[in-house]
């Protein structure tokens, strides 16, 4: 392992390469990160280095969500097959059809689609801001529909009571999370606090003490004076848990909620993704502008909404 690891870091060095691990990685891939984080976040900060090369271990959505943000850059992915079973269940032709049943509706998607999917929706959303975004982005009167899943949707639409079309689709390794495994925990550490990923069924939710993205899990750890947690999502998530709250216990919800996928990327493939320049994700640049509106318009939003905060704390200020 330590031999792959020397030889990561030289081949790095060598092609100008940054390397984005996403939070569910095997804990040897997370790290070798340059940065570790969720999907949206990691494509973000990759876009602002003047590397050369993006490798990306995560799933394939991941790595091409990455390539729409730095389309100048070369985008790799040491592991080709690593999908993601919630971003396939819609396709691009599925949205062109929701636009022909609902042609005044305004399509926002989950980033954890296909840069296809994106390119044929409105705005993009993550699970740290899908709530922020049906709340401010859009109007009573909107009809929306939310893609691809149902549990994050519901979600939103409950907190927002916005109208809200939603596509039943679901990550199977959430789903895997049963409300009884929260209560089995809670009976064995009563003290401990439970975080729940949105991509939870609403049973699970409603168990939770906060309902959380993975980097508000993150931050909520971190900032939290309890000293033990339950963690409903995916298991790979309790390794940087532990690595920035070492004081702290984390429990796994269940050993059943890993997926399969984020654990194919290995040392081994990422050293040889860098050495032959293997496993390049390319995309069409039609697809590449109109999945960046979708995106571009949930970043554009963001900073009109920080805008407009700062300015009401200013106004504030002055009164």
């Amino acid at each position: 392992m330590n031999d792959f690891v020397g030889k990561i870091q030289e081949l790095k060095k060598k092609r100008n390469a940054v390397i984005l691990v996403h939070n569910y990685q095997l804990p040897e891939v997370q790290d070798i990160a340059d940065f570790t984080g969720d999907s949206l976040g990691l494509s973000i900060e990759a876009s602002k280095t003047k590397a050369d090369v993006i490798v990306f271990c995560g799933v394939y959505f991941m790595a091409e969500t990455a390539k729409i943000l730095s389309p100048q850059k070369t985008v790799l992915i040491p592991e080709p097959s690593a999908g993601c079973p919630l971003a396939d269940m819609i396709s691009a032709q599925q949205v062109r059809d929701l636009r022909v049943q609902h042609p005044d509706a305004k399509i926002i998607c989950y980033v954890n689609t296909s840069a296809d999917v994106k390119a044929e929706c409105d705005y993009c959303c993550t699970s740290a801001n899908a709530v922020e975004m049906l709340q401010n982005a859009f109007s009573d009167q909107d009809k929306i529909i939310f893609l691809p899943d149902k549990h994050l949707g519901s979600y939103a639409a409950h907190k927002t009571g916005r109208n809200v079309i939603i596509w039943q689709g679901y990550c199977p390794s959430h789903a895997r999370i049963l409300p009884e495994h929260i209560v089995a925990l809670k009976k064995e550490h009563p003290a401990a606090r439970v975080m729940a990923h949105p991509e939870c069924n609403a049973a699970v939710l409603k168990l939770a003490d906060a309902v959380l993205s993975t980097s508000g899990m993150l931050r909520y750890a971190r900032e939290s004076q309890a000293q033990e947690f339950i963690v409903a999502t995916e298991v790979g998530m309790i390794y940087p848990l532990k690595i920035e709250n070492p004081g702290k216990r984390f429990y796994e919800a269940t050993s059943l909620a890993s997926c399969p996928n984020m654990k194919k990327t290995t040392l081994a493939k990422v050293a040889t993704s860098l050495e032959n320049m293997v496993h390049e994700v390319l995309l069409p640049q039609d697809t590449i502008n109109r999945a960046k509106r979708s995106i571009g318009n949930m970043i554009r939003f963001r900073k009109d909404a920080q805008l407009t905060q700062k300015e009401h704390e200013e106004t504030k200020s002055l009164s």
